[in-house]
This record gives C-alpha cells, structure tokens and sequence, in this order.
C-alpha cells in the first residue's frame, strides 16, 4: 500500500465520525403539536374535578353569572367522560351536562333541563352551538376531535415571553369557523391564545389562557376567555379546588347522573 493511499484512508477515517453524525431533530408535525395540546388542556392526569364560576360579560358592562362543578375521568382507548353539575343561579341549578367523548368518532353529549324535567341529546351538528348561553361551545368545553381538522404550522414566536408554535387548523367539513390560529406553548403544550376566523375570513372569537398554575404538578388554565369580538360579549371562566388523579368511577357518569348526581363529588 503507497503512502499516498494511505494518507487518504487515514483522512477519510477521521472525517467518517463527524459526516455520520445524526441530523439534529426535525421539528414536530402541525398534528402532532396539535395532539400534545390536546392532552396537556383536555386529558392530563386520570381524572379531574373543580369548582367553577363563569361570568358573561356583555359590552355595556352587565354580568350574568354560572356556578358549577366539573368531573371527568379518562377511559381506556383515549376516550373521556365528562360530568357538569349547575349549582347557580337559580334558573340553571341542577342542570346537568354530560359528554362520552371518543378518539375515533364524534361525542355523545346529553343535557338535563330540571325545569322540564327533559333529558335532551345534542346533537353533533349543534356541537358548535353556544354553551349555556356563554360564548364558549359544547365542542370548547370538551375538545374537538383532532382529526376533524387539517394542521399546519405557520410559524414560532414568543407570546408573552413564551415560546410558541404557531399552528392554524381547518376544518375538513362545515363549521361555525374558517379556520382557527392557536399559540401553544413549547414547554407545557398549553393554548395561550386561539383565534377563529369566520367564513370571510374574519376575525370573530378570542380565546385566551390568562393564568396557568401548577396543580398537583400538571400545568393547568385556571382562568380563561373566550370573546366574541364582532359583539364584544365575552365569557371568563376561573377554576378552584381543582384536583387531579381522583378516585371517580365510570359508573360516576351515567345517563341516571344527569338527574341524580353523584352527590359526593357535587358537593
């Protein structure tokens, strides 16, 4: 073997190590940041409960108020069972809402009316509709399925003084928006900021994450908003006695639970 050669195979040697080196890390896919976001907001911990109070704000300054009790327990599979029990005011006391939402198909949500005495099924087409009058839907309460949507991400950039990933989500079929813009926190995966555009591509709804806090070591939204911003009308909810990993049951949140509540968990 000349020394020429040589040379060269002891060159290549020692460049080998440094050009199969492995690429750095690929950014994360639009529906993969999407599906973190979704469990750190709707599934983290096994189960949840908190007390609630919602207060809707119309521009002139006037405030209606709701107070209840949420619960939800996640099931085998991805799917989850929410449960909300209405203590306050007086015309929507003892109202029910339960939800059997599913990873692979749309939810199943029922209301109970106490004054008719009526259990009534939504249906999915209404999912977008308002919640008890507030300017959150029956789909924000619980999550919308992550494949109802096409994801792209646009764009990452501090909100706050927080990393974000920028994503807009669009539906596949009609829907009560265009297209949606969310800001997700890099660290905890966490929606700081959404917005919804209408078919005009308008900007129409506003939601905001405006304080977070550790509870029980999962970063959790204790206050947030969704505004209408054509009306002005807006819905802030704050979150208390919230708590995670409870021993709440599937039996918790039958159909019999929407007019007889479990009562220790209501309290």
């Amino acid at each position: 073997m000349t020394k020429t050669i040589l040379q060269l195979m002891i060159a290549a040697a020692l460049l080998t190590p440094a050009s199969a080196a492995p690429a750095t890390a690929q950014p994360m896919d639009a529906a993969g940041i999407v599906g973190k976001m979704q469990q750190a907001f709707f599934s983290p911990g096994d189960s949840f409960r908190a007390r609630i109070k919602m207060t809707l704000k119309d521009v002139s300054g006037g405030e209606r108020f709701r107070e209840l009790t949420m619960l939800r327990v996640n099931m085998p599979g991805g799917d989850q069972k929410y449960f909300m029990y209405f203590h306050a005011p007086g015309d929507v006391r003892r109202m029910a809402f339960l939800v059997y939402k599913y990873a692979a198909k749309e939810s199943d949500r029922w209301l109970f009316i106490p004054a008719l005495n009526l259990v009534q099924r939504i249906a999915a087409k209404d999912s977008q509709s308002s919640f008890v009058g507030s300017d959150f839907s029956y789909e924000d309460v619980s999550g919308r399925n992550i494949g109802s949507d096409t994801h792209k991400l646009l764009r990452e950039e501090e909100l706050g003084g927080k990393p974000c990933y920028v994503v807009e989500s669009m539906p596949k079929a009609a829907a009560a928006y265009k297209r949606k813009v969310s800001w997700i926190d890099k660290t905890t995966f966490m929606p700081l900021r959404e917005e919804y555009y209408d078919v005009q591509d308008q900007l129409f709804r506003e939601f905001s994450a405006e304080e977070i806090k550790e509870i029980d070591g999962i970063p959790t939204a204790m206050k947030r908003t969704m505004k209408n911003v054509k009306s002005g009308h807006q819905t802030v909810v704050e979150f208390s006695e919230a708590k995670y990993r409870l021993a709440l049951k599937a039996e918790d949140f039958s159909e019999r639970a929407l007019r007889n509540p479990p009562g220790s968990w209501i309290k």
